[in-house]
């Protein structure tokens, strides 16, 4: 399931509450994905991983009302 997140941009959760973001996952493996970042590449064992997420767009809130016109 991760193989389909590869060359994404994601944010990992980790299982003792500390977390990465704004890296790609760049390989996943059996028991390690590595994760590069503009900093540093890191090794992650599946183990430690409570949850990856992607990082998507935000969305723009829809204007709702009327304005006065004059």
């Amino acid at each position: 399931m991760l193989k389909n997140l590869l060359n994404q941009e994601v944010s990992i959760y980790f299982t003792d509450g500390s977390y990465v973001r704004n890296g790609t996952l760049e390989e996943v493996g059996e028991q390690f994905i590595r994760y590069k970042d503009e900093y540093e590449m890191l090794y992650v064992p599946l183990t430690a991983i409570r949850y990856v997420s992607v990082n998507t767009k935000e969305r723009d809130t829809p204007r709702v009302g009327f304005a006065p016109t004059s």
